[in-house]
């Protein structure tokens, strides 16, 4: 395979900030997500490089093995270790036959260098096993998408994968999906797949956690005289009985009328509304009179 430029695929330069790679991996993930090029192959390749890249630079560990070694930075951690077990049955071996240790030389450095990239280990290391690489992903969600359990299948490495997503996952959470990262080496374990969610929220409500806050606007009128309303949750209406006299910034709490609690079935946070008291822009010249005559009796 030819070797490919992460920092290339994301059009940034090599001392890049983690929030640059981040943004250059946005752009270029809604720019060719398959849902929005269909039966594009060039898209769907270039969907691919840019998740690749992304997993490799936004890992510090992983974009300094990169950094060292380019094209094979997944198997440096390999060599690395299979270099420190040769080195250490030589002294043994070398120890034992009452000779001076005198470690790797240049020869034979480069030779397991080659082994080790251009067509694996040799035999006497053909034994060890190592873990695949993690691998990172992003999956951007509204608000209303997240308040209810629902399937999704995400591409990551040109390979879909099914997710039951459950309600009530927040903004920046990571879920960790085993085994459906990159392969082992020699056999070794595949590595897990992590999933951070983006949630956006477009609604009227704030949310903290598994409760949710909202604003109701109140005429001066309605705040004074009291009487029902009707009022938005975030699955329907409800009415609300508005005591006489509600003063601005009063707080009611609708319980059970919040979000969805994390892997918790039919368990929701709570609904606190504000009432915001709204005084009139402009009166009538019988509505000004009443008022002074309201006054005259305060």
């Amino acid at each position: 395979m030819a070797f490919i430029d992460y920092y290339k695929i994301l059009g940034v330069d090599k001392n890049a900030t983690k929030s640059d790679i981040k943004k250059a991996y946005r752009k270029m993930a809604r720019k060719y997500h398959p849902d929005l090029n269909p039966n594009d192959k060039e898209a769907e390749l270039k969907f691919k490089q840019a998740n690749e890249a992304n997993e490799v630079l936004s890992n510090d560990e992983n974009r300094k093995k990169y950094d060292k070694y380019g094209e094979n930075w997944q198997h440096g951690e390999a060599y690395e270790q299979a270099q420190q077990q040769q080195r250490q049955s030589q002294q043994q071996r070398q120890y034992q036959e009452g000779q001076q240790f005198e470690g790797f030389g240049e020869g034979e450095y480069s030779d397991f260098f080659e082994s080790m990239f251009g067509g694996g280990f040799r035999q006497s290391r053909s034994n060890v096993k190592f873990r695949g690489q993690d691998f990172n992903a992003n999956l951007e969600l509204n608000l209303r998408d997240v308040y209810t359990t629902e399937k999704r299948v995400l591409t990551v490495n040109g390979k879909n994968i099914r997710l039951t997503i459950p309600a009530g996952v927040q903004d920046g959470q990571v879920i960790k999906i085993k085994g459906k990262g990159g392969p082992g080496i020699n056999g070794g374990p595949h590595g897990d797949l992590l999933i951070e969610f983006k949630i956006v929220n477009t609604t009227e409500f704030k949310r903290d956690g598994s409760n949710l806050y909202k604003t109701v606007t109140l005429s001066l009128y309605k705040a004074v005289l009291g009487g029902d309303i009707m009022v938005d949750t975030f699955d329907g209406k409800v009415k609300l009985k508005l005591k006489p006299l509600t003063q601005n910034g009063t707080q009611v709490k609708l319980s059970g009328k919040g979000f969805p609690k994390y892997k918790k079935d039919g368990q929701f946070g709570d609904l606190y509304i504000t009432y915001n008291v709204e005084l009139p822009k402009k009166l009538s010249d019988k509505e000004k009179e009443l008022f002074e005559e309201l006054a005259k009796l305060q």
